[in-house]
């Protein structure tokens, strides 16, 4: 029988494609992935150009002209896929003077779920723009700014994909001037049903938050701490197992990190027992004692019921 060579997808064509051989265009990268705004400004090969139609075919074009405005078709270009849960694709796009990264997030059936720009550069010589995905798919966006006094300052905002919103949900900004930093637990809407299932903590910046597991003997946990002046901090959310009755503990296959919850009527007591220095500072860790917070409850009306006249 005769051999039939397989014929090469185009991107850069007006022709139909699968999104199986567009997600496959994309270079394969793994966690923690991370680009500065340097790399938008590097001269792309044209070989590796992706056309607008075809881009829109998976990715409605609303997400570019928000960027790029009705009138301008940007050139797009290929920058990684990194993948865990969902697949997670950056896109470079250039349109006249501006520039712009995009991550665009696709489910495991490879149904696409929502777009976002996460870099835009700006003209300013003191400013600094990068952005980083890690292995728990949080994604930042990193700015620093150089100052006139040879100062530093920066600022992020941390974002996470939101499955039920189709949208990237941001759980925690840290602002670049005055460095007020506004919390979002990203799991407060979860249930707490169970006994343990509440907020713990002191303090604006200091969250132990428990919700009702995914599984029967499981928690989900979101930590955020910040001590020493706001000069060390950490943060990691996940799901915990119940091994007794008041004691739980993390672990993920492949990780160092591990945690031990022991929980008592008005406290958690944490613990590290592996090594979760990729998820916190250097110089602190994620040990401490957090009280429990009462839970603030919204008031109801009630309603009298009248019964009925003759």
């Amino acid at each position: 029988m005769a051999c039939k060579s397989e014929k090469k997808v185009s991107m850069s064509g007006d022709e139909p494609v699968e999104v199986n051989d567009f997600i496959s265009f994309f270079p394969e990268s793994s966690f923690p992935y991370q680009f500065a705004d340097t790399s938008l400004s590097k001269k792309d090969n044209d070989s590796l150009l992706i056309s607008y139609k075809v881009f829109t075919q998976f990715v409605p074009d609303s997400f570019l002209t928000h960027v790029f405005g009705t009138k301008t078709k940007p050139k797009l270009y290929p920058m990684a896929r990194v993948k865990g849960d969902e697949t997670y694709l950056f896109a470079k796009a250039v349109g006249g003077t501006k520039k712009a990264a995009f991550v665009l997030a696709f489910d495991k059936d490879k149904k696409f779920i929502t777009a976002m720009p996460v870099l835009q550069p700006d003209q300013s010589a003191a400013t600094q723009q990068s952005v980083s995905i890690d292995s728990r798919y949080n994604l930042y966006k990193n700015l620093s700014r150089k100052n006139a006094d040879g100062s530093t300052n920066d600022g992020k905002d941390v974002f996470i994909l939101n499955n039920e919103s189709k949208s990237f949900m941001l759980i925690m900004t840290d602002a670049l001037e005055d460095k007020v930093t506004e919390l979002i637990n990203p799991i407060d809407s979860f249930s707490r049903k169970q006994k343990f299932t509440a907020d713990y903590g002191s303090g604006k910046m200091n969250l132990v938050s428990i919700r009702d597991g995914r599984k029967k003997g499981m928690i989900t946990f979101f930590i955020h701490f910040e001590k020493d002046n706001g000069n060390c901090t950490g943060e990691l959310k996940g799901d915990a197992r119940m091994i007794s009755n008041t004691i739980a503990e993390y672990k993920e296959a492949g990780e160092p990190c591990s945690i031990q919850f022991n929980f008592t009527s008005s406290s958690v007591i944490i613990k590290e027992l592996g090594g979760c220095g990729s998820s916190r500072g250097l110089r602190c860790s994620f040990d401490g004692v957090y009280p429990r917070k009462k839970e603030v409850k919204t008031k109801s009306t009630t309603t009298k019921k009248v019964k009925a006249g003759k």
